[in-house]
């Protein structure tokens, strides 16, 4: 178990670090910014993660569509997803030339979060939803965490350019939307088809189909909320 104790850590940074069951006694923690998967979260003897919860979903109720069991619901979901998407992409080409390759922070670029996208439709969704064995897109772009990249069909040197990824995005969107459009709830119940052997992601064996494209929806709406947050930066 790591201890800090009368430690400096003003301006630390924790990265894709798990922190579950920390405690921090006695701190000061002035502005600072947590951003993950948090529940259970105990401030002053307060839990607060219920309140952080509902003041989200009030602020973008498409989360409440996103984590619903009904089609039509899931349907509707994605599509304001894209129409959310649609906007920032038209602020975007509003921006000096080379904005969508800036990063902010260390955070990954408009066009690199497109990428991540990417990733994310053809692992849980492709893979997981529909059980496809075929290799992922090549452009697309995964966190440092994820094994095997290459033998996924994954390029670490791509560098496409922004049109290059939002012609892939149409294409998977598209796919997403039909599928959205005739599948029913006995199928979304019922377990992920995702096919033996290793590949991205490893835990989903064993979930429902709706379970993985309940992933596939709120990665959507993190990452524009990522996106759109480090694009008003650079246009401070």
């Amino acid at each position: 178990m790591a201890r800090f104790e009368d430690q400096d850590l003003t301006d630390a940074e924790f990265r894709e670090c798990d922190l579950t069951r920390a405690r921090l006694i006695g701190v000061v923690m002035q502005d600072a910014v947590i951003d993950g998967l948090v529940s259970n979260l105990v401030v002053n003897g307060v839990e607060v993660t219920s309140y952080v919860e509902a003041e989200l979903d009030r602020r973008h109720p498409v989360r409440l569509l996103i984590r619903s069991a009904h089609p039509a619901d899931l349907q509707e979901a994605f599509r304001r997803l894209r129409a959310q998407w649609a906007a920032t992409l038209g602020l975007l080409a509003g921006m000096p030339k080379g904005s969508e390759h800036q990063r902010v922070g260390g955070e990954w670029s408009a066009v690199e979060t497109l990428r991540h996208l990417v990733f994310v439709h053809d692992s849980w969704f492709r893979r997981c939803c529909l059980g496809s064995t075929k290799p992922f897109t090549a452009i697309g772009l995964a966190s440092e965490f994820v094994p095997d990249q290459e033998e996924q069909g994954l390029d670490r040197a791509a560098a496409p350019s922004l049109d290059e990824v939002l012609a892939v995005r149409d294409v998977q969107g598209a796919e997403l939307e039909r599928w959205l459009s005739t599948v029913t709830a006995d199928e979304l119940s019922a377990p992920a088809p995702v096919p033996a052997g290793r590949g991205w992601p490893p835990y989903a064996r064993g979930k429902s189909v709706l379970e993985c494209i309940h992933v596939v929806l709120n990665e959507e709406w993190a990452h524009h909320g990522f996106c759109v947050r480090d694009l008003d930066l650079l246009g401070m």
